[in-house]
């Protein structure tokens, strides 16, 4: 096939199947736990190969190694709901929620970043064609692309010392999403596309565990 053609090929295909994607995307109707302290069922490891090392089940808790980078996500497409993940690092570093993930998987997708690193938990990343309101433009050192946005948290750290337990709580209506840490607003981001995705819990140097991922209707 001509290349032109296999391209254009290509573009249809992946354009029919974010609509697919978009129409997919679920409105929780009641409370959910989405980690059933026994194994990952209802999620999907990026990268595949390295699932076995990076996440591991040990006493109900889900266990991060924080190597390599990838992330966690959930096989469904969700919009309009409180998502919150009750974690801790055992290893402080770099994590975070991921929302309104857009395929394809990739390092990174086109997504939101809830910033969950140590001493920065409730920063905003908008990356690869996610976009917001009023956010400060990320470029590329070399080329001078914009590669993102960011809305730093605006307010003083909410999380608790290292090796205890945080609640994290992300809020997703239409287009704006909220940040809170153990009940405390720490950030919000309005003017936020895309407004639906899937969820993910990011790989990005930090080891945690895992105690609770819980879905629940606005």
């Amino acid at each position: 096939m001509h290349p032109t053609r296999l391209a254009l090929l290509a573009t249809l295909l992946f354009a029919n199947f974010a609509n697919v994607f978009a129409a997919d995307a679920a409105t929780p109707s009641a409370k959910t736990e989405l980690f059933n302290g026994k194994d990952t069922v209802g999620w999907v490891v990026f990268p595949e190969a390295t699932s076995k090392d990076t996440w591991s089940i040990k006493d109900g808790l889900l266990t991060c190694t924080g190597k390599p980078n990838g992330f966690l996500r959930t096989e469904k497409s969700y919009k309009q709901y409180k998502f919150t993940v009750e974690w801790r690092f055992t290893k402080p570093g770099n994590t975070g929620v991921i929302v309104h993930m857009t395929p394809p998987d990739a390092i990174w997708p086109k997504s939101i970043e809830c910033q969950g690193m140590h001493d920065r938990q409730g920063d905003f990343y908008f990356w690869n064609g996610a976009t917001v309101k009023d956010g400060t433009e990320l470029k590329d050192k070399k080329s001078g692309k914009i590669r993102g946005y960011r809305i730093g948290r605006p307010v003083a750290d909410a999380e608790k010392p290292v090796g205890e337990w945080n609640t994290f709580t992300t809020i997703c209506d239409k287009d704006t999403v909220t940040i809170i840490v153990n009940g405390k607003e720490v950030n919000k981001a309005t003017g936020a596309n895309p407004t639906e995705g899937f969820i993910g819990l990011q790989v990005e140097g930090a080891a945690f565990e895992v105690k609770r991922c819980t879905l629940e209707p606005l």
